[in-house]
């Protein structure tokens, strides 16, 4: 079977790392600009599979109609999966997902904000762009032995930990399963999660989000924590109430935020708005912020992270064609 697939949301980045990685492998690709709607669904008739990426929506109504257009498989070009309604694949469409492209890349980049926003770098550039030399209101703190807080110790918070523990902070961890081994190695102590809000100077979201960790940060988390905290949020946006995480800034409780990831991103990341009106009043107002760094979702870009994307999508679609075991499949009921 060699099938006809089509790229959805492809910017340049995109089509150059999977162009690349194709060489070996010679499928038939159609790149589509456009994110994947209910609007520009017809494009997907005529394909046996599609790649769709994080900000790719699709609902119960949109599986039904790929599953009528033939598609028989969604690749996922990243880890999350929570934008496909599983349900409703299951038995219709197979979906596959990229289950790890770089932690390295995310932890990196968690870093990169901390430090950030602790030295005011990103209000130094500007400031000595404008031939302004002053310190005021640039000073910062020591990351020695000052404690970090780590929610979630999967492949990216352990990258993490290894990280800060180099800069001799300080690590609490809290996560539904524990790997004890890691944290006696590397020094570091699972907390539960009140503990770790109370204690630590600086917290960051590197866990999953499900129904659990849904808001996990939120008004009653927030008044549990060190005034002047830090948080650092590059999992994803719904760890997170927003409003609550304004509240928390406008009384100083919180000292900065970074924030790679944000609850309605989709109408927005990846895209260039910079000649509209920016129409969503929470975003509006946490760009208005000092103290807050918000990029857009780009935790993840590196070159290496992208050629394993594009490696490990084609490898699954491969597998696909051959009949061979799925080894990233998710689904709403696995075997």
């Amino acid at each position: 079977m060699k099938p006809k697939i089509a790229f959805f949301d492809s910017k340049p980045y995109d089509i150059e790392s999977f162009n690349e990685i194709n060489r070996e492998f010679g499928f038939d690709i159609k790149y589509f600009r456009y994110h994947l709607t209910p609007d520009n669904i017809i494009l997907a008739q005529g394909f046996d599979i599609i790649i769709v990426f994080v900000n790719d929506m699709i609902n119960a109504d949109m599986i039904e109609k790929l599953a009528e257009y033939g598609v028989k498989l969604i690749a996922l070009r990243c880890s999350g999966f929570n934008n496909i309604n599983l349900k409703s694949a299951q038995d219709k469409i197979k979906i596959v997902r990229v289950p790890e492209y770089s932690p390295n890349a995310i932890a990196e980049h968690t870093v990169t904000l901390m430090l950030a926003l602790n030295r005011k770098i990103h209000r130094a550039y500007f400031r000595t762009r404008d031939t302004n030399f002053l310190l005021n209101g640039l000073l910062g703190f020591d990351m020695y032995q000052k404690t970090a807080g780590i929610i979630g110790s999967g492949r990216i918070g352990k990258v993490l930990i290894r990280i800060l523990k180099g800069f001799d902070m300080n690590v609490l961890a809290y996560d539904k399963y524990p790997d004890t081994a890691f944290a006696r190695k590397h020094e570091f102590d699972y907390v539960a999660l009140d503990e770790l809000f109370s204690r630590s100077d600086i917290i960051s979201l590197n866990c999953p989000l499900n129904k659990e960790t849904e808001y996990i940060i939120n008004r009653h988390a927030i008044d549990k924590m060190k005034k002047g905290v830090m948080i650092i949020n590059t999992g994803r946006g719904k760890l997170i109430h927003t409003p609550d995480l304004i509240d928390g800034l406008k009384s100083e409780k919180i000292g900065s935020a970074g924030l790679d990831v944000y609850e309605e991103e989709s109408q927005f990341f990846y895209e260039d708005l910079s000649d509209r009106i920016l129409t969503d009043d929470i975003l509006a107002r946490l760009l208005t912020f000092n103290n807050v760094i918000i990029t857009s979702h780009q935790g993840f870009f590196t070159r290496e992270a992208m050629a394993n994307i594009a490696k490990v999508t084609m490898k699954n679609i491969m597998d696909f064609c051959e009949g061979k075991e799925l080894q990233n499949e998710v689904c709403y009921r696995c075997p």
